[in-house]
């Protein structure tokens, strides 16, 4: 069709014709750093800035970037359409560098990427840095996603050295806030590593936010939260819908993510992997999480409200420093976890700083959950349910796998009782059908967690 056109736009009479027909085929605009934003946009003449792409990108564009360093943030204009999305993205193979030197505060903010109350909009495979303050009223951004946004694609991007050095401070690799209504966010194979955070987290979604996907991304050696969806904080202009909701968690990598050491929580180590803060309906499932504070948390830090029906499923988490899988609020000031599920996740040597957190933690306010079919190895602190609160309730504890290493006896907690002897934990949990015997992993030096098949912990679980 495209060719049948420029041919009839050729055999038009008038160059007026022809230079129409011409200007409604464009649906690539180039940038480069050689370019002159004068220019038409074309291959053979770029533009020069990411402002005047911006301009010009509407629906049915791709703006394509290519290599160099661009000193200025990217302010998404214009919406696409389901059938018309605008892209903006690297050249293929061409590095592209969004530096933040040169960025200025706005509103408080500092972000490479501002996508405001827009929809279909796809940022793929750039890199995004160096935006830092010493300014407490100051929060550093790579990407920052607000309003009423709808189908953003944030893809393939890598995301580093993003820092506050303020005491108090905050800061986002990804920050995805919905103070409207927020539908179909997808944060799908990204690097976000090396931040400084302050009080805040490495990708996080708040607010009202319905139906997302974060998935095959890679975050590690950041000084607070990994991934983490909110709810109840006040996000929301719309208090009924202020929290983030069905959405999946899946196949990602979280690792080194530990908050000692940031002047925000000074020698504490409080920081999970994986955080769900008052979200509802949640699956979070074939993650790898290790060598975090927590590795996977879900519960609601604001008194009377709930992470619920959230599914902690087929994960790998191993020797995170406090504990493997966190439920439950931390004090009786905060909210708790109900009607969820946690099941068929490995947790090997978790608690490696021996902070009493074992390889399952639940605090207060835990409800009407199911913990089935997990296999869990301890580590030095023998630990593997910690369970320190007695607002416990109606909690189910099923098949479940306790490695039976060859340390001393294994030690489990439940309504704050401490049992040695694995039956008499059987007896208190009613949960006859659980095992306390050896696991055979198919080959822990190399962090390949994988039961033996047709052993006899394989067999049990299925």
């Amino acid at each position: 069709m495209k060719k049948i056109i420029v041919l009839f736009c050729f055999l038009m009479a008038t160059s007026f014709v022809s230079i129409a027909c011409e200007a409604k085929e464009v649906k690539t605009i180039y940038v480069a750093t050689n370019g002159q934003d004068t220019w038409s946009g074309t291959k053979e003449k770029p533009l020069k800035t990411l402002k005047k792409a911006a301009t010009k990108a509407t629906a049915g564009m791709t703006i394509i970037i290519r290599k160099g360093t661009y000193k200025e943030p990217l302010i998404i204009q214009h919406s696409g359409t389901k059938q018309k999305p605008i892209r903006f993205q690297a050249a293929p193979h061409e590095k592209v560098v969004i530096s933040g030197e040169n960025v200025k505060s706005v509103n408080g903010e500092k972000a490479l990427i501002h996508i405001k109350s827009k929809q279909y909009i796809t940022v793929k495979g750039l890199t995004l840095q160096n935006v830092t303050t010493k300014k407490t009223n100051e929060t550093p951004m790579g990407i920052y996603v607000t309003g009423s946004s709808r189908a953003i694609r944030l893809q393939q991007n890598h995301i580093h050295h993003i820092q506050t050095n303020a005491k108090n401070g905050n800061a986002h690799g990804i920050a995805v806030y919905g103070t409207g209504a927020m539908k179909d966010i997808r944060i799908q194979q990204n690097t976000v590593e090396n931040l400084k955070l302050g009080a805040s987290e490495a990708v996080v979604l708040n607010g009202n936010i319905d139906g997302f996907d974060i998935s095959k991304n890679i975050v590690r050696r950041n000084d607070n939260i990994g991934i983490d969806v909110i709810g109840y904080e006040g996000v929301a202009t719309n208090k009924k819908y202020d929290y983030v909701r069905n959405g999946t968690i899946t196949a990602n990598t979280v690792s080194n993510i530990s908050s000692y050491g940031n002047p925000a929580y000074g020698k504490n180590y409080a920081a999970g992997g994986i955080y769900v803060d008052g979200a509802k309906n949640v699956r979070i499932a074939n993650n790898r999480v290790y060598q975090n504070d927590l590795g996977i948390e879900a519960t609601s830090e604001h008194r009377g409200k709930y992470a619920e029906n959230i599914t902690i499923e087929h994960n790998t988490i191993y020797h995170n420093r406090y504990t493997g899988i966190s439920v439950g609020g931390y004090d009786v000031k905060r909210g708790g976890t109900k009607n969820s599920i946690i099941r068929l996740n490995t947790l090997y040597q978790n608690d490696t700083k021996n902070l009493y957190g074992g390889q399952l933690l639940l605090q207060h306010y835990v409800e009407n959950n199911r913990i089935e079919r997990n296999v869990m190895t301890p580590s030095r602190s023998r630990l593997f349910i910690v369970n320190d609160a007695k607002t416990n309730r109606k909690n189910l504890l099923k098949r479940n796998i306790y490695d039976q290493t060859d340390q001393k006896n294994g030690l489990w907690m439940w309504k704050t009782k401490e049992y040695d002897r694995f039956l008499d934990f059987q007896k208190s949990t009613k949960s006859q059908d659980s095992l306390y015997t050896k696991v055979q992993y198919r080959n822990v030096k190399k962090q390949d967690f994988r039961l033996v098949k047709n052993s006899k912990v394989e067999k049990w679980i299925q």
